[in-house]
Order: structure tokens, then sequence, then C-alpha cells
């Protein structure tokens, strides 16, 4: 081998699906190269798939390659999952298009794969997620030029904006192997996101105050606009990381992490920040895995203070053991000089309604998980934006159902008041037959949710 080249590799994606971003941080032994790109409308998973493929596809054939990536998805896919699927011809496999396309690139090359904890201050892994961003946002202004598509009004078949099935297109299940995915949504705390109308449906308007906080005063906070405007109350899935379990005896809130419901349906807004508690996080950097060495940069709670009680005010927190966030908060804020923010936010427990709902159950967030079937990610150490993220998931799970119509009560209770007065009518219902061109547009949709799913449509004929 000539060489021995080092690859940071991540993805990442505004609504999961929504407008997504690749980015390549490349290490040879003489010089650096920084690579990135993006797509209007992808998936987080596909973002990490690709970036993979273009850092590959980068370097020289006869290199070897050690490639990080924060996605255990990618790196378990690629180095042990990928046989299987192949054995039974890439059945029920999610992106099969990119999966095979990442197998060829890597054919007769000496590659070692490694993962590595994503959003924790590795410089490479850093600097990857910056490049994603990048893309992504260089995407958005290629839209706004003109120079992209216009996004198309989602199908709901195909995206399924309702919340009814998985909120992200990520984690399948191999046989009994379970693809886990570090959070790749938090962007880099250094870089604050921005979107543009033109990446928003076209029925789309302007996003109205209360759902659109003002740009964050500290350049550490990171607030993601939402992609979807939509009008109603806010619901705010909420999670803190801290150092310990008692706000009474000095300890303190070292990360915030929060997603933005409306209606049922993720806005695509998120807020996240990291926060310099001045003290030891001690024992509890074994739940968290949030060091002393990775906090020592970030802001005090009384420089973020503004800009995150303006984002939460008024909206509904939602929270799994609201008790220990909202305690910590409130104590966070009056030490501020804020009021508490139970005074002006409405709360819902999750675990106290999942203790109604199963009584003599675990009702822990991996419990309802599993008794859900959402698709797990990896929590080898908590994090606060995503335990926001999989919390949502569990919320719409635990209070969503299709509502039922008893059609028979309906009539037996028709049929006690007397007898029907009802006649037949004959009517005969005119035939439409599709024209050529939405035969055509017909055709072009089975292929889009061919291609989506991995598998035939049912009625493609």
């Amino acid at each position: 081998m000539s060489q021995t080249i080092t690859l940071y590799v991540d993805g990442a994606c505004k609504g999961n699906p929504g407008l997504g971003g690749w980015g390549a941080y490349i290490i040879t032994e003489t010089e650096e190269h920084k690579i990135c790109g993006g797509e209007p409308e992808t998936t987080n998973n596909r973002m990490e798939l690709t970036a993979a493929i273009e850092g590959v596809l980068f370097c020289p054939a006869n290199a070897k390659l050690v490639i990080w990536t924060d996605s255990n998805y990618v790196k378990q896919g690629i180095t042990e999952w990928i046989h299987g699927w192949k054995k039974k011809n890439w059945k029920d496999v999610k992106n099969p298009d990119l999966w095979k396309k990442l197998d060829a690139v890597c054919q007769g090359r000496e590659i070692e794969w490694n993962w590595i904890k994503g959003h924790a201050g590795h410089a490479g892994n850093e600097m990857a997620d910056q490049l994603a961003n990048q893309g992504a946002e260089e995407t958005a202004l290629q839209l706004k030029n003109g120079n992209a598509k216009k996004k198309a009004e989602p199908d709901w078949l195909l995206n399924d904006p309702f919340g009814l099935d998985s909120a992200e297109d990520e984690d399948e299940l191999i046989e009994e192997e379970t693809v886990f995915e570090e959070n790749s949504s938090a962007a880099d705390e250094n870089l604050i996101n921005t979107a543009h109308p033109e990446s928003q449906p076209e029925s789309a308007e302007k996003i109205p105050p209360a759902a659109k906080p003002a740009a964050p005063m500290h350049p550490k906070i990171v607030i993601t606009p939402a992609t979807l405007d939509l009008q109603g109350p806010r619901q705010l899935i909420l999670d803190t990381e801290t150092t310990g379990f008692y706000f009474q005896d000095s300890d303190r809130i070292i990360e915030v992490g929060a997603v933005e419901m409306i209606n049922r349906k993720l806005t695509g807004s998120s807020i996240h920040i990291y926060i310099n508690p001045k003290k030891p996080v001690g024992e509890s950097e074994n739940i968290h895995g949030i060091s002393d060495d990775f906090l020592k940069d970030k802001p005090l709670y009384a420089e973020i203070a503004d800009t995150l009680f303006d984002y939460l005010k008024g909206a509904e927190i939602i929270a799994h053991n609201a008790t220990f966030d909202m305690n910590f908060l409130n104590m966070e804020f009056t030490r501020a000089g804020f009021p508490a923010l139970s005074t002006v936010c409405e709360v819902t427990d999750t675990l106290a309604m999942a203790k109604s709902k199963h009584p003599g159950q675990k009702n822990s967030l991996d419990a309802l998980v599993r008794r859900y079937e959402i698709p797990q990610r990896d929590r080898t150490f908590h994090g606060a934006l995503l335990d926001a993220e999989i919390l949502s998931d569990v919320y719409l799970a635990m209070t969503g159902g299709q509502v039922s119509f008893d059609i028979d009560a309906l009539t037996n209770s028709e049929g006690g008041q007397g007898a029907s007065s009802r006649q037949a009518v004959q009517i005969e219902l005119p035939v439409i037959l599709p024209s050529a061109e939405e035969l055509t547009e017909h055709e072009n949709w089975v292929k889009q949710f061919e291609e989506k799913q991995g598998t035939p449509c049912l009625f493609a004929k």
C-alpha cells in the first residue's frame, strides 16, 4: 500500500426526511481535504452512507483507509450485516441503492472501519459534522438561488407526515440484530443552522413568531428553525443532563435538548445547548459521557438563559420524569433572574402517563421503546437531544391509536327508534378513466415508492 489515509465521515438532516448534508474530513500523510455536499430531500441514514461513499471514492484505490463514523448503522452494516443482505438478495433492506454502491466502491480496497461517539468533542468527528452541516446549508442556498428544483409538496404515503409510522428512516432489524445509531441530528455547537423558505412546501407561509425564536445571542447555542409551517399550540419534548440528582445540593444542568411538535407533527425545530456547570461532573459522566474537558469552553447558564427561556416559554413541556427536569430548570432560571419555567409552561410527565397506562411494569424510556417497538438507537450514553427525539416517538405511540366506529351499534340504535324509511335508489355511477399523463404520474409514483421502500409496490400493476 502506498499510504495510509484517515477519514472522518458524517451526515446531517434537518427534519429526517428533509434537507440534508454529508461531509468527509480526509487526512493523508502530507495534507488534509474537506469535501461535502447535500440533497434537498433525504434522510440522515442516506447522508451517513453518502459521506462514506464519497470519502472512499476521493481516495486512491491503492491506499489503506482508516474510516471513523459515529453511525453504528454504517459501521456494522458494511462490516457485518451486508453479508446476510446479499444472501437474501437485499430483501427488506432500506436504502439498498446506497448500500450496493458502498459495497462496490469498497471492493479491492484495504479498509479499517471504526466507530466513534458523536458530539463528544473529538476534533476529526466534529470537523466531519461541520462539513455535513455546511453541505446542507450550501444545498439550501442553491435552492434559494434557483439552482436546484424547488422542494415538492410531500406525498403523505411516502413520507408519513402524521407520525403514524416511525419518525425516522433508520434502524433496521436484521434477524435478531438491532441496528444502533448515534444521534446525529444535533448540530455542532459552533454552528448555527439556517433554513430557507424555498426548502418548505409551496403552501408554507412565513413561520409565526411563536414558532420561530429570535436568533441566539451566544454562538454555542444550536437552534434549528422549523421546516414545517404549522399552526397550533407548541409542544416541546425536552430532556436535560446534569452533574447529579440533587438540584438542592449544588448539582447543575450541563445539557438541554428539545424538539418542537405542533398538531402531532415534528416541525423540524429544535434547540440544543451544552452548559459549563463550573463544577466537576463527577460520576455522572458514566451516564451521559460528557467530560469536564468537553464542557470547559461551553457557556454558563446565565449566558444562555434568555435565549432558552424565550424558546421554551408558553409551550407545553413534555418530559420523562418531568419533575426532575423541571426542578433543575426552575432552579437554573431562578438563579439567572428569570421566573420559574413551570410558571410560564404547562408540563406533561410521560413517566406518570406510562405508569397509569402500564401499571406494575417497567416504564423507563428504554422499556417503552421496546414495548412500542420503536426503532432503537445507541444509548450507551444518554444525550439530551437524542433522548428528546426518542421520547417524541414514545409520546406519539402512547397517545396515538386509531378511532373505530361501531357501525353495528349505530345501526341497532337507529333500529330501536323505529323502522327506517330508507328507500333503495338506483344510481349509475360514471366511470372516469385516467389520462395518459395521469398514468405516467402514477408510474413515476410507484417507482419512487419502490426506491424508498426497497420492495415492489403491491399495486404496481
